[in-house]
């Protein structure tokens, strides 16, 4: 970029990407101090200080909204009489080319600005190309994250991703309820149908608990055909009571696997956390295993609440 400067310090020729800076305003005729504002060296006030200052580089700012810095190489034409200024953005480069729309062709192929611009180019696309990888990145961690806290079979969450929930509910705390549930007639499905048709029943079952569960609670596979429940604020007997027969229901309705019916049903243990004086998960879930297996011995199908008989953090059912 250049100007060309006469003794009186009007610009009597310009370059088109000097026009183009000043949005095609007019630039010959003018002064150039209306134009660029000097920075460095404060001496020179008129034309003809270029010819008695030591060094020939100035600083200047664009006179315009942005400000824009410029650096400048003065030359003393032949005649005495004129300035040649050769102007460059610098550092501001970047954002010089996107305040003027300025392009590669506004420069000679000689400009140092061209490879700048390449700089810039370079910079701007490894800055996408790292973005990018860092998102991708990114989602493959949560990615791996979920899988290692997702039973692989049926979706819910498993045996690593309750014992953290069970941490968080310590923290929180919040009343809840732990409920074990464990499916009667499983092994029969197998031998008779075969683990094809024992993982379907799974599949089946695993929707039914979403579907009667909400979305504050957490529903996780922690066995083969074991499955826990963190009933979360839910700690009422009536309250566990129906939702234990809803569960019994709709798990005894026939699954169909290749046109064949395949039937199964569930025995429930439940806990509140209410029952403890202190909360100790460890026990907590001892206790809901045995009122699981008191489910069983009255005949399956069937669920059991235990109750509180002493606050003091010892095991509620013997």
């Amino acid at each position: 970029m250049h100007m060309i400067i006469d003794g009186s310090g009007v610009v009597r020729h310009a370059g088109p990407t000097i026009k183009k800076v000043f949005n095609n305003r007019k630039v010959i005729g003018r002064n150039v101090f209306g134009l660029l504002e000097l920075r460095r060296p404060r001496s020179i006030t008129r034309i003809e200080d270029v010819a008695k200052i030591d060094t020939r580089r100035v600083l200047l700012k664009i006179r315009d909204q942005y400000r824009t810095s410029l650096t400048g190489a003065v030359t003393v034409m032949p005649d005495l009489d004129s300035v040649l200024l050769n102007l460059s953005f610098g550092y501001s480069i970047s954002e010089a080319v996107a305040r003027y729309e300025l392009t590669g062709t506004d420069f000679a192929p000689t400009d140092l600005a061209i490879e700048m611009l390449y700089l810039v180019e370079a910079k701007s696309a490894v800055m996408d190309i790292a973005s990018q990888l860092a998102h991708r990145l990114q989602d493959e961690k949560e990615i791996a994250q979920s899988q290692a806290m997702t039973d692989g079979l049926t979706g819910l969450a498993n045996r690593r991703a309750l014992e953290t929930r069970l941490e968080r509910q310590s923290m929180r705390r919040v009343p809840f309820s732990l409920m074990h549930l464990d499916l009667d007639f499983f092994k029969s499905v197998n031998d008779t149908h075969g683990h094809a048709a024992g993982d379907a029943v799974l599949e089946a079952v695993a929707e039914i608990l979403r579907e009667e569960t909400r979305k504050e609670d957490l529903v996780a596979r922690v066995g083969g055909d074991e499955f826990v429940i963190v009933l979360d604020n839910q700690v009422y007997p009536s309250r566990l009571e129906k939702i234990s027969a809803r569960l019994i229901k709709r798990i005894e309705e026939p699954i169909l696997f290749q046109d064949r019916e395949c039937r199964v049903s569930a025995s429930i243990g439940v806990v509140p956390s209410t029952n403890y004086a202190t909360l100790d998960h460890a026990l907590m879930a001892e206790d809901a295993d045995k009122a699981l297996y008191a489910s069983k011995h009255a005949g399956r199908a069937a669920y059991t609440i235990a109750e509180s008989s002493v606050m003091d953090g010892n095991s509620l059912i013997d």
